[in-house]
């Protein structure tokens, strides 16, 4: 079990999910069924009061698992299939962090270019900055010690929803100076990955969308990850709907905003098909060389704890998690040769819903009586 709470870098504190209970939770089933994980799937929606889920886990390059439980829309009585698309929240940081990472190796970027100010990447696109934060490097903001704007102090990405992107970046220039000197301190940052999602835009041309999908995601054969839209008329084609508890709004926030640190919408085996790509195994390629996985994979020396986009621990596991209003969700590589993918469309403001869905893969991977089948459903449908 990753010894880390895992959800201690969720962009957003949980609140709560739903579903009303006590209905028979229809599924997709798998070419083979793994029954202890289905228990234990089946028994956290209950508890937690999740519609719908994805699972996707693979072993040693192989997709061994990929199965969806419940509603993708409750009142149309949808359920969830293995092509259905789920906000991914921050999971979408370890993507921005692949993606920097190979502009890196194209020698596009260095991960100590500063950001902001004149000779900088962005230059002073977003105004003029003082000496602090005109020495912020790429880096940095990649290991949330940019020196602020960070969860502890109200992060700035959840202010002003009618800013563009672009115009959030001014205004928070401009009016929230930084909190200590960039490098020194961990502050888990949304906005410094969406200034990241500007570094790719300004570097390559391309929107942030487009140069990922193009780079990352096609080359892995995903087609249909997309970022994802803010109001529930904006739904994606094969996107669920989401649901909050206690008065939560799973359609508050610009999710479009969002985009490298909160944006994306996939499918759990989506996540699988890219988190082979870059687990630093030899089977499949990566699509990064060892050593800028091993770079991307470092943390920091104001938090070991947070890599380039990544949790880390010292047994050479890495994860995400994500959280926002009506999503959770998790992505985890093992030091042991599996990954794999939860997503849910809801979340619970239980601390103990996050422990058990950390909880959950292990205990499957570590049953000796679980068989995983050979068979690699990346080569065969699974819809």
């Amino acid at each position: 079990m990753i010894k880390k709470n895992l959800f201690l870098f969720f962009c957003l504190g949980f609140l709560s999910c739903s579903n009303s209970g006590g209905d028979v939770i229809k599924q997709e089933p798998p070419l083979v069924d793994i029954p202890e994980l289905d228990a234990l799937v089946q028994d956290y929606m209950t508890k937690y009061k999740v519609p719908g889920m994805q699972v996707a886990v693979t072993r040693q390059g192989k997709l061994v698992y990929a199965k969806s439980y419940g509603k993708a829309d409750v009142s149309a009585s949808e359920d969830v299939k293995n092509e259905s698309l789920f906000r991914i929240a921050s999971i979408s940081k370890p993507i921005t962090g692949i993606a920097i990472m190979r502009l890196v190796e194209e020698g596009r970027v260095k991960l100590n270019d500063r950001v902001f100010g004149a000779g900088s990447i962005l230059g002073t696109t977003y105004g003029n900055v003082n000496a602090a934060v005109a020495s912020i490097t790429v880096s940095q903001l990649l290991h949330h010690t940019s020196g602020g704007w960070g969860n502890s102090q109200n992060d700035p990405m959840f202010s002003n929803p009618q800013m563009t992107a672009a115009q959030l970046i001014t205004w928070t220039l401009a009016n929230r100076p930084l909190s200590s000197t960039p490098g020194s301190r961990y502050d888990y940052s949304n906005f410094g990955y969406c200034v990241l999602g500007r570094v790719i835009e300004k570097v390559t041309g391309q929107t942030y969308e487009q140069y990922v999908s193009s780079v990352l995601l096609r080359p892995s054969n995903i087609h249909q990850m997309v970022i994802g839209g803010n109001q529930l008329k904006d739904r994606k084609p094969r996107e669920v709907v989401y649901y909050g508890q206690n008065n939560e709004n799973p359609y508050l926030y610009n999710i479009t905003r969002m985009d490298a640190h909160g944006g994306w919408i996939a499918s759990a085996t989506d996540l699988a098909r890219l988190m082979v790509k870059a687990d630093g195994f030899n089977s499949p390629p990566d699509l990064l060389s060892p050593q800028s996985i091993v770079q991307m994979t470092t943390g920091s020396s104001a938090e070991k704890g947070y890599a380039l986009g990544w949790s880390v621990n010292s047994a050479n596991n890495w994860w995400h998690t994500g959280s926002l209003p009506g999503s959770t969700s998790i992505l985890v590589r093992t030091a042991s040769g599996y990954t794999w993918a939860l997503l849910c469309n809801s979340r619970s403001s239980s601390a103990q819903s996050n422990r058990d869905l950390d909880e959950m893969m292990w205990k499957v991977i570590n049953n000796p009586s679980v068989k995983w089948p050979e068979r690699d459903l990346f080569l065969v449908p699974i819809n």
